[in-house]
């Protein structure tokens, strides 16, 4: 059976793939990748090929086994921080690298650019966190909601007519005066 690898453009026999050392390791990295990530990646191994040649089984093994760890941990180190990298962020980043496929300076030669675009998802959220906060201290809210400490001031209640309070709840009101009422039988010293 022949397989055409769409990352590297290989092409091959199954056995020969299982065979070579570099495509195993390559193989069964690939299989580890979590489900939505794993089709992503392959297309973008396709940045790291030179135009005048496929890129070898090794190198194709090397680079999910340096993206392999992060993934899994769902955090990379860049600029000497740890920043939070879930599955959705990779899904993101490795869409975006695609689609700016065009614009890059290709083949590849890291995972660089890649990291900076999660470290970036990273810092617009950290951005976004902050504003919200500064907004809750300074009172501000988003256009056509009232503060929250004025708006149950801010509410209009319907106009209806208030209706007479019970004589039972009158009786009690009354009573509960008398029994509350300043003693005067008692001498002040």
């Amino acid at each position: 059976m022949k397989t055409s690898c769409p990352a590297c453009g290989a092409t091959a026999s199954l056995d020969v793939l299982l065979g070579n050392e570099g495509a195993r390791e390559a193989v069964l990295a690939a299989l580890a990748m979590p489900a939505p990530i794993g089709k992503l990646l392959v297309q973008y191994l396709g940045l790291f090929r030179p135009a005048s040649r496929n890129l070898s089984f090794d190198r194709v093994a090397n680079l999910i086994n340096e993206l392999l760890p992060m993934i899994a941990e769902a955090k990379i180190e860049r600029n000497g921080r740890i920043w939070s990298a879930p599955q959705d962020y990779w899904r993101m980043a490795l869409e975006e690298m695609l689609a700016k496929r065009d614009s890059l300076t290709l083949p590849l030669k890291s995972h660089g650019y890649l990291l900076a675009v999660i470290e970036g998802y990273n810092l617009k959220a950290e951005q976004r966190q902050e504003k919200q906060h500064e907004d809750r201290i300074t009172g501000r809210t988003p256009v056509g909601t009232p503060p929250a400490a004025t708006a149950s001031a801010d509410r209009k209640t319907p106009d209806r007519p208030r209706s007479e309070m019970p004589e039972s709840v009158r009786e009690h009101l009354k009573n509960f005066g008398k029994k509350c009422a300043p003693r005067t039988d008692v001498e002040e010293s």
